[in-house]
């Protein structure tokens, strides 16, 4: 199945993103954005070194590559602890768990990725451990069997997930905040270009900057992966100096456009207008018709042109908007609304 991870502009982690670590802020003051979120965790952060307490639990969620990994890793610096990282698929049973918690020293955070995935014994375990800091076992089988509480050292959990409406309710009621990270304006992904050339020692003009924050989809990951890809081209192509028009070729080059679209993007909206008139069409219909798993459409190719208006979902299938056709450079078709009506074609 394809999962959409191999391209450019994928969100998600890949091979390609291992010098994204170098790339991290260390502090609160040095993340750039959220800034609403980076507000009230200050305040928080604050307010426990001061009771010299540990953090209370945080559950940080958004789409991927917004920078949740990074806010737990600065969480961990600015309480001067330190930081045990796993995610739920990782943790497949509960003495995995175990051995975890009692590793953990007063006020140390546990980070969990993709929380969500948690299995439900283990996600059972660890609400006590949340909330009394004590960890039940079961110690023997049968009638001897007896139940121990365990008590351990206050630290933090730090949750990070993409699907918030996964999580079970119990869950959630034992983090004591729980913030949105939400895709970043360009003024604040160029602010992070421009501090990531730095660390890479890039030479970058403003209008090159400009047109890499542009292409980025809102997303920290994808600007510090377009970065790096325009920057080898300015090596071999140019004089290593990152303009205008450097990065528009570069960026052509690898097929991505100033939307930020890339050619899977392209063949969603193509596919829908040039074999289903623009739609509706259902996603399953749509995903045959591509050769995708219906997971890989919603899940990888349909959030971003969500966000920009070039698709919309109607209770009767996908529809490519006019926004979409006018980018494409594609004469709109009058059709069928979101709302099942059909568009006046006289209409302004």
């Amino acid at each position: 199945m394809a999962d959409g991870d191999d391209r450019i502009v994928s969100p998600n982690y890949g091979d390609d993103d291992a010098q994204e670590n170098t790339l991290r802020p260390r502090r609160l003051e040095d993340y750039i954005g959220q800034e609403q979120v980076k507000d009230n965790l200050s305040i928080l952060l604050a307010a426990a070194r001061k009771r010299g307490e540990a953090l209370d639990h945080v559950l940080l969620y958004g789409p991927p590559g917004l920078g949740k990994t990074s806010l737990s890793l600065i969480i961990a610096a600015e309480m001067e602890a330190n930081i045990r990282m796993t995610s739920g698929p990782a943790i497949e049973h509960a003495g995995d768990l175990a051995s975890i918690l009692t590793a953990l020293d007063e006020r140390d955070v546990l980070f969990i990725d993709e929380i969500h995935r948690l299995s439900r014994v283990v996600e059972e375990r660890l609400y006590s451990a949340m909330e009394d800091y004590a960890l039940d076992l079961i110690i023997g089988k049968g009638p001897s069997a007896r139940s121990v509480r365990l008590p351990l050292k206050h630290f933090t959990v730090v949750g990070a997930t993409t699907r918030f409406g996964a999580l079970t309710a119990p869950l959630r009621d034992r983090f004591g905040a729980i913030y949105r990270l939400n895709y970043y304006d360009d003024a604040a992904l160029q602010q992070i270009i421009r501090r990531s050339a730095r660390i890479l020692k890039v030479q970058a003009e403003e209008d090159g900057i400009q047109e890499m924050a542009r292409r980025a989809r809102g997303t920290p990951r994808i600007a510090n992966r377009l970065l790096r890809r325009v920057r080898d081209y300015a090596q071999v192509r140019a004089n290593g100096v990152i303009t205008r028009e450097v990065a528009s070729a570069a960026l052509a080059a690898l097929e991505v456009d100033d939307r930020g679209l890339d050619p899977s993007d392209r063949a969603v909206l193509l596919t829908i207008i040039q074999k289903f008139d623009g739609g509706p069409v259902g996603i399953e219909t749509l995903a045959a018709s591509m050769s995708e798993e219906v997971e890989t459409v919603e899940d990888v190719y349909e959030p971003y042109l969500l966000q920009l208006g070039f698709l919309a979902r109607t209770p009767r299938g996908r529809i490519v908007t006019r926004l979409a056709y006018e980018h494409l450079g594609l004469p709109y078709r009058s059709g069928p609304t979101p709302f099942g009506l059909w568009d006046d074609p006289n209409a302004p």
